[in-house]
C-alpha cells in the first residue's frame, strides 16, 4: 500500500478525506467528515507499504484492538474502526488544542500548574489501569486536555490489555518505549506493570518542573539501562524553588524499585492534589545528584534483581487500594459504631498491606449563617476534628506514608463524600449507619445515600445497639459547627 494513495475529497467507507493533519513515522492522521456526524474526527491510517516499519502495523493492530474498548472522558472516543481484511484505520474524536507537548516547551513552570496537570494526568491513568490496560508510552506528545479539565491520554500502539494477547512482547523482547520517559522493568523487556506508567509520569513531573529530561534521551540500550542504577539529579538541584513535596512526589515515581514507587496511580493523584499530606523524607532533602562512586556502587548491586513483578495488572491494583473511613466526631454515643468500623478497617488493612487508608469526617456547615469556628470550651473545632482523627487511626499502628487525615467541610454529608470519593479514585469506602426510622426513610440516610452513587464498593458498619441511637443523627456528618 502506497503512502500516495489516499488524497482529499476521498471516501473510506462514508468518510470523507479532507486534509492531512500529522504523518509520523508509523501512520498518517486524516482530519475526516461523515453526513450526519457532527463531531470533528481524524481517521488513522497506518503505514503498509514495502519498506515501511513492520512494528507500525503490529502497534495499530495493538490500538484497533483496545481503543473500543475504551471510553470516558479519559481517551479519545472511538467512532469507527477499519477491517483488517480491507483496509485498517480508525476514526476518532478530534480534541481541540494542543497536546501537553507544547506546555513542557515553556517549562521550568509554576509547581502549581505541575501538580494540577500531574494530578489530571494521574487520575486518567487510575482509570485506564483499573480498565485492566497500561499505556507503556506515556509522554507528553500522547497527552491533551478538555476544555473542562479532564486529561486525555492518546495512541495505544504500545499498550498491552491484561486480557489480550501482548503482540509486542511476542514479537520481541527488546525495550518497548520512548527512550526518555521508559521505566527500568520496561528496559529488561517486561510488560507486566502499571507503575511503568506511574515512572514515565514521573518522567514528566520532571520535565515540567526543571525543563529538563532526568535520564536525557539515550538513543541506546546501553544509555536505557543507565537508569537502572543511576539516580537523577534531584529538581532542587535544577531549580532551587521547587517545594519540597515536590520533589518528593517526582523522586518517589523514579525509583528503580517499583516497590518503592506509588503503588496506584490513584495513589498519585491524590498526592498531587493535597500537598499539605506527602510525607517528606530523605528524597526531599537531596541537593545533588549521586556521585561516581555511588554510582558505581549501584551497578554492581544489579538493579535487575530489584524487579520482581506480579504476572496480571489486577493482582497489583488488588494489593495497593485507597481506603476511606468515614468517620462521626460530631457528638458522644458512637463508639460502638466507631469501633466496628475500625475492626472493619482493620480486617481490610491485612488483607491489603500495600492500601493506603484516608480518614474522613465531614464538619457540617450552614447554609444560611456564618459559623463558629471555636467550640463553647474555645477549641478551634476543625483542628479538634483532625486530632480525633488521628487518636482514632492510632491502634492501626500505620505508618505515615500509609495514612492521612482530612476533615471535609459542607452543608450536604452525603455530597462531601461522593465527591472525595470521585475526585481521589477512592476504591474502598467503609462507613457506619445508624438505625432506622420514619424520618430517616423519608429523608435518607447518609449511608444509603452514599451507597447508592459511589462510584467504589461501599462497606456499611453496623453494630447491634444501633436501634438506641438519636433518629436525627448520622454517623458521618460532624454537626459541631451548626
Amino acid at each position: 500500500m502506497q503512502h500516495d494513495r489516499f488524497h482529499s475529497g476521498q471516501e473510506i467507507d462514508g468518510f470523507r478525506l479532507e486534509e492531512e493533519v500529522h504523518r509520523g513515522g508509523m501512520a498518517r492522521l486524516w482530519r475526516v467528515t461523515k453526513p450526519g456526524e457532527k463531531r470533528p474526527m481524524l481517521m488513522k491510517i497506518p503505514f503498509l507499504g514495502a519498506g515501511d516499519d513492520p512494528s507500525a502495523i503490529v502497534g495499530f493492530e495493538i490500538e484497533h484492538m483496545i481503543l473500543p474498548r475504551l471510553g470516558g472522558p479519559h481517551v479519545p472516543a472511538c467512532i469507527a474502526a477499519g477491517d483488517f481484511a480491507v483496509l485498517p484505520y480508525l476514526v476518532m474524536e478530534r480534541l481541540p488544542g494542543k497536546s501537553l507537548d507544547s506546555r513542557v516547551k515553556d517549562a521550568p513552570l509554576a509547581p502549581e500548574q505541575v501538580a494540577w496537570m500531574g494530578g489530571k494526568i494521574a487520575t486518567a491513568l487510575g482509570d485506564l489501569h483499573r480498565r485492566h490496560v497500561i499505556h507503556f508510552d506515556l509522554k507528553p506528545a500522547n497527552i491533551m486536555f478538555r476544555d473542562e479539565g479532564p486529561a486525555v491520554l492518546l495512541d495505544f500502539g504500545l499498550a498491552r490489555h491484561d486480557e489480550l494477547p501482548d503482540l509486542l512482547a511476542e514479537e520481541s523482547d527488546l525495550p518497548i518505549g520512548t527512550a526518555a520517559y521508559i521505566a527500568p522493568e520496561q528496559v529488561l523487556g517486561i510488560r507486566t506493570d502499571p507503575r511503568s506508567d506511574i515512572f514515565a509520569l514521573g518522567c514528566i513531573l520532571y520535565e515540567m518542573t526543571t525543563g529538563k529530561l532526568p535520564f536525557g534521551n539515550p538513543q541506546s540500550r546501553a544509555g536505557m539501562r543507565r537508569r537502572l542504577y543511576q539516580d537523577p539529579v534531584p529538581p532542587r538541584a535544577v531549580v532551587p524553588h521547587c517545594p519540597l513535596w515536590l520533589q518528593e512526589v517526582i523522586l518517589r515515581c523514579l525509583e528503580v524499585d517499583a516497590d518503592k514507587r506509588f503503588q496506584t496511580a490513584g495513589q498519585l493523584a491524590h498526592a498531587l492534589q493535597n500537598p499539605d499530606q506527602v510525607v517528606l523524607t530523605e528524597r526531599a532533602e537531596r541537593k545533588r545528584g549521586p556521585g561516581f562512586v555511588t554510582n558505581v556502587k549501584n551497578w554492581w548491586r544489579g538493579a535487575d534483581s530489584k524487579i520482581q513483578l506480579p504476572s496480571r495488572m489486577a493482582e497489583r491494583l488488588d494489593r495497593a487500594q485507597i481506603i476511606v473511613a468515614a468517620l462521626d466526631l460530631s457528638a458522644d454515643g458512637n463508639e460502638a459504631i466507631m469501633d466496628a468500623v475500625r475492626r472493619q478497617v482493620k480486617t481490610l488493612l491485612a488483607s491489603e498491606p500495600e492500601a493506603r487508608l484516608v480518614c474522613v469526617t465531614v464538619l457540617k456547615t450552614s447554609l444560611v449563617r456564618i459559623d463558629e469556628t471555636l467550640d463553647q470550651s474555645g477549641q478551634n473545632i476543625y483542628l479538634k476534628r483532625l486530632v480525633a482523627l488521628k487518636e482514632w487511626a492510632r491502634p492501626l499502628d500505620l505508618g505515615e506514608e500509609s495514612l492521612s487525615l482530612h476533615v471535609l467541610e459542607a452543608v450536604d454529608p452525603a455530597e462531601a463524600l461522593l465527591d472525595y470519593v470521585r475526585h481521589n479514585q477512592v476504591d474502598h469506602l467503609v462507613m457506619g449507619a445508624r438505625g432506622h426510622s420514619a424520618m430517616r426513610r423519608y429523608l435518607g440516610s447518609v449511608s444509603a445515600q452514599v451507597t447508592a452513587k459511589a462510584p467504589c464498593t461501599v462497606t456499611v458498619v453496623r453494630t447491634r445497639s444501633v436501634a438506641e441511637a438519636p433518629e436525627d443523627e448520622d454517623v458521618i456528618a460532624d454537626a459541631g459547627a451548626a
